[in-house]
């Protein structure tokens, strides 16, 4: 019988050393999405009305952080780290460049 975790475990690091780097670079992309992606939402919520499902959201709990904006800004503060780790890593480079 085949231990699942362990080949999980060497695939996952053979794509860190260099196995696949397309596919980590792609992934890496991709978890950049996330963040504007929901700042955009909340920009279009707000501009354009939520409609029927912001009521849906507000009806039972009304609160300052009730409503589909406040959600979606704050889900768009969650999804901030894959930004924060390629702003560091792009000025680290270019400390290094320099020095």
């Amino acid at each position: 019988m085949v231990d699942r975790t362990a080949t999980q475990r060497e695939t996952a690091g053979a794509c860190t050393r260099g196995g696949d780097g397309t596919a980590l670079g792609a992934a890496d992309w991709l978890s950049l999405a996330a963040a504007p992606t929901f700042a955009t939402m909340a920009l279009l919520t707000s501009v354009l009305g939520g409609g029927a499902t912001d009521m849906l959201c507000t009806s039972a709990h009304p609160s300052p952080l009730g409503g589909m904006v406040p959600m979606y800004l704050l889900m768009s503060a969650f999804h901030l780290a894959p930004w924060l780790k390629f702003v560091s890593r792009q000025r680290a480079a270019r400390m290094r460049n320099h020095v």
